[in-house]
């Protein structure tokens, strides 16, 4: 109980620190934004701050580091019954719980990224990384010990990883990957017709059957 609340927090105060960081850069520019004040808006210290990231620039980039890992901790853990792809779909679900609150933020975060060239080249190699890791769980799950996850294989570099994967384990990643970010775009488009959460589990079950044409 007391490592559940102790995580709660932990959560809520990087999830704090993130918000606080991108609504600043999208009101001043991420270039003027200083870790004091992003430190300030949250209700932390500086020490605090860095407790959770090691630079400035993590508190932008890093925004989804957590949440790969929660992903990949529950893709495992997913009933064998599943199908990779079930298992994937739910683990995905439950993180993206509350998108719909969260979708102001994302789209302030991708107005920064696009004003800071910088970031959003050290945003894109993130998110290749998570890719990777997301790959190899998903190997994993298929044949428990076969590759190394990513905690195992941080000494070896991301190509070498990737070289190390079979296809099925990158592609199904990768789709996931595209099939989040097309539900989102989705959604974000047509808020007033359908939950969110309904366009996530159509996109899935389009993918579940092969994506059939839809009828004229």
């Amino acid at each position: 109980m007391g490592d559940g609340l102790r995580e709660r927090k932990k959560r809520a105060t990087r999830a704090a620190l993130t918000e606080a960081a991108v609504r600043l850069a999208a009101e001043h520019g991420a270039e003027k934004v200083t870790v004091e004040a992003i430190s300030a808006a949250a209700g932390v210290s500086v020490r605090t701050f860095f407790n959770y990231f090691d630079t400035r620039d993590d508190v932008f980039v890093l925004t989804g580091a957590e949440t790969g890992a929660h992903v990949r901790r529950a893709l495992l853990a997913a009933p064998a019954a599943l199908s990779p792809l079930e298992a994937l779909r739910d683990a995905l679900a439950a993180e993206l719980a509350e998108a719909e609150q969260q979708h102001e933020l994302w789209r302030l975060h991708g107005e920064v990224l696009r004003a800071a060239p910088h970031l959003l080249v050290r945003t894109i190699g993130a998110h290749l990384a998570d890719e990777t890791e997301l790959a190899e769980a998903v190997a994993e799950r298929l044949r428990p010990g076969a590759v190394p996850l990513a905690a195992a294989a941080s000494a070896a570099c991301d190509e070498e990883r990737r070289k190390a994967l079979e296809l099925y384990p990158r592609l199904l990643a990768a789709v996931a990957v595209t099939a989040v970010r097309v539900s989102l775009d989705h959604w974000c488009a047509r808020q007033e017709e359908r939950a969110f959460s309904d366009v996530f589990q159509d996109v899935f079950t389009l993918l579940a059957t092969g994506l059939p044409a839809p009828p004229a």
